[in-house]
């Protein structure tokens, strides 16, 4: 995997976390010390990956593939003397 595809996985998952934490606020309620800690939590290791994010094109130069030019100019005939006509078959022979 890409450091990219990495990161996509990592801030997936936290929003998944992040979803979660949420309903468990509803359920608890987000005044106990341990629910704010969840939370504080949580938004820190947001901030974290968005920071990670930014830092990741530093880390990494994306892999390009080599371009290949097609020319314009027609291919040259002799390439195909020996190949049939698809979906015709062979000149010389009759369909069934």
């Amino acid at each position: 995997m890409s450091v990219h595809d990495d990161l996509t996985s990592v801030q997936r998952c936290l929003d998944d976390l992040v979803r979660s934490v949420g309903r468990l606020e509803q359920q608890l309620g987000a005044d106990g010390l341990e629910m704010r800690r969840v939370r504080t939590d949580a938004d820190h290791l947001r901030e974290s990956v968005a920071l990670l994010r930014e830092a990741a094109p530093d880390l990494v130069e994306p892999i390009r593939p080599d371009l290949v030019t097609i020319p314009d100019t027609p291919y040259d005939n002799s390439l195909w003397t020996d190949s049939d006509d698809e979906g015709l078959g062979a000149r010389d022979r009759h369909a069934p």
